[in-house]
Order: structure tokens, then C-alpha cells, then sequence
């Protein structure tokens, strides 16, 4: 009993101090958080705690509207059929992750409208001039499983796409190593979701959680990110460019998106979905 009741106050100690932790590390690392609390036709504006860089969302096709619900401050943008943001390439700064060591998670608070399938929710990824580099979709039509690296039907689940190449899979029509949540994102549910990547594998997160599957998250991915250069792909968030066109549209709302450059792990995941991020 004495056993119990001293491990009861350990850990009554340690949680304060673990949560503490945590906290630091997403303020160490966040390059860049959206709340989208500004209203249709200005930018989108990131917050930090200690990146001295500020990204400015541009709106790629007319005013996105701003909807008073949503997780992060009551606030989200409405994304519909052909309209997105993005970051022009020469405005990246840190945000253009690339390189054999590097890492980089994204996060996103999105409420879904539609099943229909490839949602672009966040990233640098420009598939018509090969320049894939980090990318958060939903809804693909397919997942990889990484033992036969063969692709299967799928849809409504997360999906994170790293490549080191900018190109096309090697003997495939289209980039396939990218990891798969096991669980599927309900739509008109408000859901985080969270892919990250550690230079060994990709892992995507629901609600703070691993949604685990062995044949497809964790990913086992080694070759790092694609540099692609100062003619690189934007930064943009709601469809991402496809055979010379904005495409694979995200319908539906967004109310938060962060950009780390560490992968976070599980319990700094869960964290970030408890508390949120307080800027």
C-alpha cells in the first residue's frame, strides 16, 4: 500500500513537469500557427512564440470567408470549390523544410464538408513541376502499404507525403510513399489532425493520437526531403497544383494550422490537443 500511494505521488509530481516540457517544445519549435481569425480579403497572418519570421496566407482566388465557429479562438475559414491560400516560394523562409536530416510536422483543426477524394490541406508540394517536398491531405483514393509498397482503395483518412525526389515515384504514375491513418475523419466533425516526420518515418495523428495500422502508419521513409531550389513550390493550403492547375480541393473549414520543424511525438501530440496553442 505505502508502494502505491508513493508511486500515486510521483506521478502527481512528475505531470506538472512533463506537461512543462511539452509546452517548451512546442514553443521552441512552432515556425508558424494560423488561426484565421482575419476576415475575408486580408491576410492570413502566422503567430510564433520565438520564430522572428511572419508568413503572410495570400488568397488565390477571391475573398475566403470567414465563419465565427472553430476550435482555435471561435474563428475558421470557409475554403469552397476553387479557392485556396498560399505563401509565393521567395517568402517561405523556414518554412521551406528540405534536406537528408530534416523533420517537420503540420497540424490542422478542419471540419470537413465533402468525401470527396485528395483534400490538399497544407504543405510545399507542386506535383505539375515536380517539385514534392511536404504535404497534409485527406481523402486520398488510395494508401501504400510500405511491406509490398503496393497501393490500395481507400478514403476519408489522413495522409502525410514526404518526398526526397520532387518527382514522381520511381516506375509509378504518381509519388507513393506516404503514410495512412488507420481511422477515417468523420465529415461536419471538427477533427486535428497532424502528420508528422522524424528523417525515418511518417506518422499521422487524429485527435492526438497515433491511428496506427501496420501496414501503413507508421511509414518507414529515410531518404529525407526534396530541395527544390528558389523555383521551388509554394507554400499553400486548401489545393495544391496538379497538371498546371490548382486542384485536389479541401471544401469545408479550417480553424487552426501549425508548422513545427521537429516531428513531435505522441505525448507532445497530445498536448498540443488538449491545450491548443496560446497565441
Amino acid at each position: 500500500m505505502k508502494d502505491l500511494l508513493l508511486l500515486v505521488f510521483m506521478a502527481a509530481l512528475w505531470l506538472p513537469f512533463g506537461a512543462h516540457a511539452q509546452s517548451k517544445v512546442i514553443e521552441r519549435h512552432l515556425l508558424a500557427f494560423w488561426d484565421f481569425s482575419e476576415e475575408a480579403g486580408s491576410p492570413r497572418v502566422s503567430k510564433s512564440y520565438q520564430n522572428d519570421e511572419t508568413y503572410h496566407l495570400l488568397e488565390g482566388a477571391g475573398p475566403i470567408e470567414k465563419v465565427s465557429e472553430g476550435p482555435i479562438h471561435n474563428s475558421s475559414a470557409y475554403i469552397v470549390d476553387s479557392t485556396w491560400f498560399y505563401i509565393p516560394r521567395g517568402k517561405l523562409g523556414k518554412l521551406n523544410i528540405y534536406g537528408k536530416e530534416a523533420a517537420v510536422t503540420v497540424v490542422a483543426w478542419v471540419k470537413k464538408d465533402s468525401e470527396k477524394y485528395w483534400q490538399a490541406i497544407g504543405g510545399v508540394w507542386d506535383e505539375t513541376r515536380e517539385k514534392r517536398q511536404y504535404y497534409l491531405f485527406l481523402n486520398a483514393a488510395s494508401k501504400t502499404h510500405h511491406d509490398e509498397m503496393k497501393r490500395y482503395p481507400t478514403n476519408g483518412r489522413i495522409h502525410g507525403h514526404i518526398s526526397a525526389l520532387g518527382g514522381k515515384s520511381p516506375g509509378e504514375k504518381a509519388w507513393i510513399s506516404y503514410v495512412s491513418s488507420d481511422e477515417e475523419v468523420a465529415a461536419g466533425v471538427w477533427t486535428m489532425i497532424a502528420i508528422t516526420y522524424d528523417g525515418k518515418q511518417i506518422r499521422a495523428y487524429k485527435d492526438g493520437l497515433l491511428s496506427a495500422n501496420p501496414l501503413t502508419n507508421p511509414f518507414p521513409y529515410e531518404e529525407g526531403i526534396f530541395d527544390g531550389g528558389e523555383d521551388g513550390a509554394d507554400f499553400t493550403v486548401g489545393a495544391n497544383s496538379v497538371i498546371g492547375k490548382m486542384t485536389n480541393q479541401f471544401i469545408g473549414q479550417i480553424s487552426g494550422l501549425a508548422v513545427f520543424d521537429r516531428a513531435l511525438n505522441e505525448r507532445e501530440m497530445r498536448y498540443l490537443f488538449r491545450k491548443g496553442i496560446d497565441l
